[in-house]
Parts: structure tokens; sequence; C-alpha cells
């Protein structure tokens, strides 16, 4: 018997698709990792998937700072 952990995307259909099919064709599901909607959006921020963040109250865009070291 061999363990895979596999990292992806939650919102990818077809990697979620080609899971699915092979806990159906005999493979055993030991954990998931539940994220709420702000977990995933504070990972993206995080993995650098996001560019642009937008304020809530005026919807202008926020301008990174520069470290002037």
């Amino acid at each position: 018997m061999a363990t895979i952990t596999i990292n992806y995307d939650g919102r990818n259909v077809l990697i979620k698709s080609i899971i699915r099919s092979a806990i159906l064709a005999g493979a055993t599901q030991i954990a998931t990792k539940k994220m709420s909607p702000l977990d995933m959006a504070l990972e993206d921020v995080n993995n650098g998937n996001v560019t642009t963040i937008f304020t809530p109250r005026n919807g202008k865009k926020n301008k990174q700072q520069k470290n002037h070291s």
C-alpha cells in the first residue's frame, strides 16, 4: 500500500473529478483540508496569485509601497 499526498487547487473541477474517480476505483481518502473562502483568499495572497487588492469602501486600488532601504 502507498500513501500519496496531493496539493491542488480545490476550485479546479478537472482535478476534483480525477480524485473522485480514483476514490470510486478503490482508493481510500484519508483526510481533506476544509478551508473557508477567507482562508482560500489569504492563501492566494500569500502565494502571489493576487496582484491587485481593492478596498471595500471606495473600490480604488491600493498602491503597494516600495521599501526604500
